[in-house]
């Protein structure tokens, strides 16, 4: 591979040979994550004519989706993408279209639907974690690694805003179930395509770790302390994103305005989120990963602590667009000290981690401010949610140790990857690895 500049740029990632059909295929698979909460909500309710058996419906399908993302993620790293993904990606498909079938027409009973759901959350293909993992294996430095993640987290911003709409579309002419099928199209045809890239090819099956050892030879204590720091702040930036959504529906509820007042504040989020991803990709950053990583969460805490102070609207958009700036290249930085962290045979798995307490932290989240928001001033409940991503910044991080006899890596601007004729290595990494962005339910 060819040296690129000491700052490349986003076009010199996907010219990377391979990566730009890869990346959109996968893509188009995640739309489908984009699509489907709001296209099997509107189809049970519309089905059942219950909030309560579709919001149900959702929380088992939300539930086995994330929970059970890193026991998926295990598949991909033991038996790689081609064997482990692909029957999940048409198995999930195959689950959403059932799903639409039974809400087609009333009269479904409620369990059916519910254990349905829980079945095709169990099933979701992990192709956020999967695709980040291609990216740190077909990217030759950690420069290009960084902005590679980035760009996937902007973009994986822009599916979960612009699946929503595509729905929305649908629905004008279809039923809201054809919304579910629409999904399960997504998903299939970006996951073939997917699996089919060459670059999908690199990641080798590690196959069965033998009596509980990772291929490096190490225990897994190791493993789970690298991964202590990126798994807590991805929890905590979960809970202050879970919060915002929350804590402006009140501000607005407090002073009479309206949704649209709702909608601004929280795309200004988004945009802010955006932004600071493409920005965070674009620097040649000089410190490691994990000592960026307590001050990015340290900044979403202040900003977050800080709206609660604002004395209107336009104040409120802008303390929380400065919050958003720290959202994806805090979850960014968290998905590379991860991957950097990653044992071979532990890559997906340890970026599912990340996912998953995104997730987890954001359902917990808006519980926990639900509660807060009837018992205590604005101002607290803002303060309170900023506080949560402030202690995740004191989380210490933990390097892995290097396995025995294994020679430090230089960081050049670039490090040549072995011919797939030549025997494999024991690890073919760069220095530091992985991004992500604000995630809601996002396998």
């Amino acid at each position: 591979m060819s040296t690129h500049a000491a700052r490349p740029s986003y076009a010199a990632v996907l010219r990377v040979p391979h990566a730009c059909r890869t990346f959109v295929a996968a893509l188009v698979g995640r739309l489908s994550y984009g699509t489907v909460s709001l296209a099997l909500m509107l189809s049970v309710t519309r089905s059942t004519g219950s909030y309560a058996v579709a919001g149900t419906v959702m929380a088992v399908f939300g539930a086995t989706g994330v929970f059970l993302s890193p026991y998926r993620a295990a598949l991909v790293d033991r038996y790689g993408p081609r064997r482990a993904l692909l029957p999940m990606a048409l198995l999930y498909a195959a689950l959403l279209c059932v799903l639409a079938a039974a809400c087609w027409r009333p009269g479904t009973p409620a369990a059916v639907l519910a254990v349905t759901a829980a079945l095709a959350g169990a099933c979701t293909p992990p192709l956020g974690p999967t695709m980040r993992a291609v990216w740190a294996e077909l990217l030759p430095d950690r420069a290009m690694v960084q902005r590679a993640y980035s760009l996937d987290g902007v973009a994986e911003e822009l599916l979960f805003v612009s699946g929503p709409l595509l729905v929305g579309l649908v629905i004008g002419f279809a039923p809201p179930a054809a919304g579910v099928v629409l999904s399960a199209l997504l998903v299939a045809v970006g996951t073939l395509a997917f699996v089919t890239s060459p670059a999908a090819g690199a990641l080798r099956p590690a196959g069965r770790p033998k009596d509980g050892v990772p291929a490096d030879g190490r225990g897994r204590t190791g493993q789970w302390r690298s991964l202590l720091q990126p798994v807590v702040v991805a929890a905590g930036v979960g809970v202050a994103v879970s919060a915002v959504d929350l804590l402006v529906v009140a501000f607005a509820g407090q002073r009479g305005l309206g949704g649209g007042t709702v909608a601004w504040v929280l795309a200004a989020l988004s945009a802010g989120s955006a932004v600071g991803g493409l920005l965070n990709g674009a620097v040649d950053w000089s410190s490691s990963a994990r000592a960026r990583l307590p001050f990015l969460t340290a900044g979403l805490g202040l900003c977050l602590a800080a709206a609660g102070l604002a004395p209107g609207v336009g104040a409120l958009v802008v303390a929380v667009a400065c919050a958003g700036l720290f959202v994806a290249p805090a979850l960014t930085t968290a998905y590379l000290i991860a991957d950097e962290g990653a044992a071979p045979g532990f890559r997906t798995r340890a970026g599912a981690w990340c996912n998953t307490a995104v997730n987890g932290g954001m359902a917990a989240g808006a519980a926990a401010v639900g509660l807060l928001v009837e018992r205590l001033p604005l101002p607290v409940c803002f303060a309170v949610s900023g506080a949560v991503a402030l202690a995740a910044a004191l989380v210490p991080g933990r390097r892995r140790a290097r396995p025995a006899g294994r020679p430090a890596e230089r960081p050049g601007p670039l490090s040549r990857r072995p011919s797939p004729s030549r025997p494999r290595r024991r690890s073919r990494r760069s220095a530091s690895r992985r991004s992500a962005s604000r995630a809601s339910g996002r396998p």
